[in-house]
């Protein structure tokens, strides 16, 4: 194939530009430019054409209508050898174009910012760049197209060395270009369809027409769940949470991270509070005076399945803390900050990773997005509900104490995290037994119970929490004779009366918090 002989450049983000532009001129490539990139070569010193002179057509209307012109757009797509397109474009003047190096206004970026406009995010809405990315990846056959200034170096190396690049670099650009464009476009209709949104009557935006997914492969992970599934994690995780010590996060580390940072969110603005989970769900969560003391409650649920765990909390992890974790193996610890004593401490051991939280992640997103095959997906409101004391409503003849309600406050957090059908044993502070993802309601509040009897932990006086509704009375007649006091459950089932009945009984203070919280 002939030589690259004609390369346009117009990039917003200058990276690495410079160097590649110079190896481009001294490979014998004529550079066309616009603007901002025209003025940032010539200022390196190399010869650039202006794209106006090239067209013979002006930049106008601030720079909106430069490069959308039949010169630059005839140079991309004309099919090389095709007779009746070589005429064509021999008869208007039309050069070939054989490099496209374009990248796009920030969109993304600037819509990410506190407090910007409707104005300025639509004038970061590019429409040529990405109009020559697709003419140039179309005609990929003959033109090489970069949109990322990773790709600089390979495409030098090999103009360097050949005076173009080979089918294959340029099949591999060009479907980098499609998927960069898609997500931007994506990332445009997503932003306006927000800030457009018709509210439902909950006054919140109404769920999508059409679901736009968009999301950069940021790393290769070892494997997926098992090792023989192959995995890769995509989009802003790393935007979120910072590596601070040990191996690479696992596919199955980063899930368990997920659902340990999303539980110890319930607990902002409250008193310390340390969360274990194993296979993301919660085995124990305590809250004391400082970590130490939290960290004994959690561990004390559950001494057996915390080892290889992740650990969540919520304010900065200290020393003394950290001493205690460190007794026993955990596979990560995710932290808003850590004490540098602490830090020193827990960096000693080299298979424990240890991450610092960011930003909030469920700040940044109200909504989950789970595939379940044949090319389908759910989309949904998280579940973000947080019940204070007015929300409960009292359905027995006996009130809650005081501490019966912080239990019941308490203990509503964390069983919205365990997998349904769920039942949480708690105190005021602390988790006494979980029984999670069970057939059976009635099994999970056996397993709840059988938990706290291995950890010699006495459920007298306890509240028992149900992610949903009783359906029969046998469940709270299990709790009562197990020791506890009272209950925090939604309601809403035909045999309520019943159930009601059952707690009255057995003098059980019931609640009603009206919210179900399945957890599938």
């Amino acid at each position: 194939m002939a030589r690259i002989q004609r390369a346009l450049l117009s990039v917003f983000d200058k990276t690495h530009l410079v160097p590649f532009a110079k190896e481009l001129a001294e490979a014998g490539v004529e550079l066309i430019s616009t603007g901002g990139t025209g003025k940032a070569l010539r200022e390196a010193g190399l010869p650039v054409t202006d794209l106006g002179a090239y067209t013979g057509f002006p930049e106008m209307l601030d720079g909106r209508v430069k490069t959308l012109h039949p010169k630059i757009h005839g140079g991309f797509l004309y099919l090389r050898g095709n007779p009746a397109h070589e005429a064509t474009v021999r008869e208007h003047g039309i050069q070939p174009i054989d490099l496209v190096v374009v990248n796009l206004y920030p969109f993304e970026q600037t819509v990410a910012k506190p407090g910007v406009t409707l104005e300025e995010a639509i004038e970061n809405i590019d429409i040529g760049g990405p109009a020559m990315l697709r003419s140039a990846a179309k005609n990929h056959a003959s033109v090489t197209v970069v949109a990322d200034p990773r790709d600089y170096d390979e495409v030098a190396a090999q103009i360097r060395a050949e005076g173009n690049t080979s089918l294959e670099l340029r099949q591999k650009l060009a479907a980098r270009v499609f998927a960069r464009t898609s997500a931007y476009d994506a990332a445009i209709a997503e932003y306006l369809a927000r800030v457009y949104a018709t509210k439902s009557e909950s006054g919140s935006p109404d769920l999508p027409t059409e679901l736009n997914l968009r999301a950069p492969r940021r790393q290769v992970l070892r494997y997926g769940e098992n090792p023989h599934q192959r995995a890769a994690l995509y989009g802003r995780f790393h935007d979120y949470f910072e590596q601070l010590h040990g191996k690479e996060l696992s596919y199955n580390n980063i899930l368990d991270l997920a659902a340990a940072t999303n539980l110890i969110a319930e607990f902002v603005d409250q008193p310390p509070t340390l969360a274990i989970l194993k296979h993301t769900n919660p085995c124990g969560v305590g809250q004391a005076q400082d970590l130490r003391g939290a960290w004994g409650k959690a561990y004390a649920t559950d001494t057996q399945a915390p080892f290889g765990g992740v650990i969540a909390v919520n304010t900065a992890l200290d020393l003394s803390c950290a001493e205690a974790i460190a007794e026993i193996f955990s596979e990560v610890i995710v932290a808003p900050a850590f004490a540098r004593e602490a830090l020193a401490l827990l960096q000693k051991k080299k298979n424990l990773r240890l991450m610092r939280v960011l930003r909030a992640p469920l700040a940044a997103e109200s909504r989950e997005v789970r595939s379940i095959g044949a090319e389908s997906f759910l989309i949904q409101d998280r579940d973000l509900k947080i019940m204070t004391e007015k929300d409960l409503k009292v359905v027995t003849r006996r009130q809650p104490t005081k501490e019966e309600l912080r239990a019941m406050l308490f203990g509503w957090r964390v069983v919205k995290h365990v997998k349904s059908n769920a039942i949480v044993y708690v105190g005021p502070d602390r988790t006494l037994g979980i029984g999670a993802g069970q057939m059976s309601r009635v099994d999970a509040s056996r397993i709840a119970v059988w938990k706290a009897g291995e950890a010699k932990l006495s459920l007298t006086g306890s509240v028992v929490c149900s992610d949903a509704f009783f359906p029969f009375p046998d469940g709270l007649i299990a709790a009562a004779k197990a020791g506890a006091t009272a209950a925090i459950q939604p309601g809403g089932s035909v045999r309520d009366p019943d159930v009601i009945a059952a707690a009255d009984a057995a003098d059980i203070a019931m609640v009603f918090a009206g919210v179900r919280h399945f957890r599938h």
